[in-house]
């Protein structure tokens, strides 16, 4: 989404008063990220904005994992491909107003698709849909909760190579905690993969196979 100047940080004054909600400016984005440089342009990298508006940091850092893609696999098709759909699968985001959520979503899927160069209706497209709709929530992420009050939870995608993909579902309430559970000197360091375990695992998949979900759903 591009905001007009004297939209650019805020939306209305309403939602500002009954949500706080003001927009971080690119500049400022921008520098925050080459703070962490290395993170945010690692394809692998999981980033969680919990407050993700439309999309403001997270489409900067998924541009930034798409500029280490075509650096590192773009001599090959497949590959390129292949792991600019990982990247998208690690920008992950919380977001309690529905507009905005789905204007996050469509602003990754209009850079995920400028990238490969894929049309609306094109396979790859919808798979990166299905993979918005787990990775981008609507819900409060001080509770952890998605709006119906459920605890919120999140796909852990992993690329497992020749176009596999592998989804294993973990609650953010749990996942927080576990940084703790495994900080270094905690007694309980060595029982964080017993102690955190998965809440589904589900058959590796394709391109074809994620696409196939949206027709399912």
């Amino acid at each position: 989404m591009t905001l007009d100047d004297d939209q650019r940080l805020v939306k209305s004054k309403q939602r500002v008063a009954d949500h706080g909600e003001v927009f971080t400016p690119a500049w400022m984005v921008d520098d925050m990220l080459d703070l962490v440089r290395h993170e945010s342009e690692r394809i692998d990298s999981r980033v969680l904005e919990p407050a993700c508006g439309s999309g403001n940091f997270l489409v900067p850092v998924l541009a930034r994992k798409l500029a280490t893609v075509r650096a590192r696999h773009g001599k090959s098709e497949f590959e390129k491909r292949h792991y600019a759909l990982f990247a998208l699968m690690c920008v992950y985001g919380i977001e309690l107003l529905e507009d905005n959520a789905a204007e996050c979503r469509e602003n990754l899927s209009e850079l995920f698709n400028t990238f490969l160069g894929a049309s609306e209706g094109d396979e790859w497209a919808t798979a990166a849909r299905v993979v918005l709709a787990v990775n981008i929530v609507r819900g409060d992420a001080l509770t952890m909760t998605l709006t119906n009050g459920t605890p919120i939870t999140f796909a852990e995608w992993g690329y497992l190579g020749k176009g596999k993909f592998q989804r294993r579902d973990f609650r953010y309430d749990e996942l927080t905690q576990r940084s703790a559970w495994e900080a270094e000197g905690s007694l309980f360091a060595d029982l964080g993969a017993d102690l955190f375990a998965p809440h589904a695992t589900y058959p590796t998949m394709t391109v074809s196979d994620l696409a196939g979900q949206a027709d399912a759903a």
